[in-house]
């Protein structure tokens, strides 16, 4: 299973609005312009976001987006499977070799585990000190 770019750059918005949270809304454009990304790819990528209840649009002047929610009550699954879909390395039915069947599950509810266990606050308190970005993860 492979993280696209869809799920990476929507937990870039999500950890940039989880660093505000509290503070009142934040614009795309300041996130891609921070993180050099395309702000037309983040519009279409915080619409489902939106949709699923995740965040919040503000209108006006000083309008943007804020999360719903505190960011320890967001998790890096609940984004990941709104932006990706399922978790599932692989496709499997009830007549696959039984022991296939129970290595792919594994994997799944591994996979599952982490980000479901994982939320926005833990990722934006996430200290390294030989790091020299703001942040990297891996999942």
């Amino acid at each position: 299973m492979k993280i696209s770019t869809k799920g990476r750059y929507g937990l870039t918005i999500m950890m940039e609005l989880a660093k505000k949270f509290g503070e009142g809304p934040t614009s795309l454009k300041s996130i891609a312009e921070k993180h050099q990304l395309s702000e037309h790819y983040l519009e279409q990528l915080v619409s489902p976001l939106r949709n699923q209840g995740l965040v919040k649009s503000i209108r006006g002047a000083y309008g943007g987006y804020i999360l719903s929610k505190e960011p320890e009550l967001i998790t890096c699954g609940d984004v990941i499977r709104v932006l990706e879909g399922p978790l599932s390395p692989v496709d499997f039915t009830e007549e696959d070799d039984p022991a296939k069947r129970d290595l792919w599950i594994r994997i799944r509810d591994s996979i599952s585990e982490v980000l479901n266990s994982t939320t926005l606050r833990h990722l934006i308190e996430y200290k390294d000190d030989d790091m020299q970005d703001d942040y990297m993860f891996y999942i």
